[in-house]
């Protein structure tokens, strides 16, 4: 009979697609506490609270070391989003406490998630530079911008692979605009402050 390989070589891809299955969901509902803790830490990090965005930042990446025993083969790009969430996080913490930005063997990301993640932190330093900027110091806005400005440079080029790194162009496209906006902002700041400085002169 000439189907008689196929009922039990299906029945060996059945049980193989329902443990991908099952691992697929357990991932997908399982990485959503990585995101969510990346995501408080990120907040912490803007309202100064900085032990606070550390510690959530160590649940997620206990929660990720766990998670990628189960992620083998093809699941592992289910990983990253949370992975990217986690780079996002580290590298704001590392910006702020004017430390080097951890590489992607430090983080034990894959490349796609460190790329996506820096280009994801590139939007949350914009937000230190207006909050340095309200707060009146000009000095770490400037310092925040140079961070964010150099990032952008450096990750311009992979909009070559956005084939291969998904949504790498449309990120890098709207980082050159919150670039070029930021910059025009510290501009017209930097004006304003050497006016007022020039008008006090004056009065003296």
């Amino acid at each position: 009979m000439t189907l008689k390989n196929v009922k039990p070589s299906l029945n060996k891809i059945t049980k193989s697609l329902a443990v991908t299955q099952d691992s697929r969901e357990f991932l997908l509902k399982n990485t959503r506490e990585i995101i969510s803790l990346c995501s408080k830490s990120i907040i912490a990090v803007h309202k100064g609270e900085l032990v606070t965005a550390k510690n959530n930042l160590k649940q997620a990446e206990k929660l990720l070391k766990k998670y990628k025993k189960k992620a083998t083969g093809q699941l592992r790009r289910y990983l990253i989003t949370p992975e990217q969430e986690y780079v996002e996080a580290a590298c704001l913490i590392a910006v702020v406490k004017k430390k080097d930005i951890p590489s992607d063997k430090k983080l034990a990301v894959m490349p796609e998630s460190y790329v996506l993640g820096l280009l994801d932190c590139v939007g949350e330093l914009k937000r230190r530079v207006f909050d340095e900027m309200r707060k009146g110091n000009i000095d770490e806005a400037i310092r925040f911008f140079e961070i964010m400005e150099n990032l952008y440079l450096q990750l311009y080029t992979f909009s070559l692979y956005d084939k291969v790194i998904k949504e790498a162009r449309r990120k890098i496209d709207v980082n050159r605009i919150l670039v070029d906006d930021v910059r025009s902002a510290i501009t017209e700041e930097k004006r304003r402050i050497e006016l007022i400085k020039a008008l006090e002169k004056l009065e003296k």
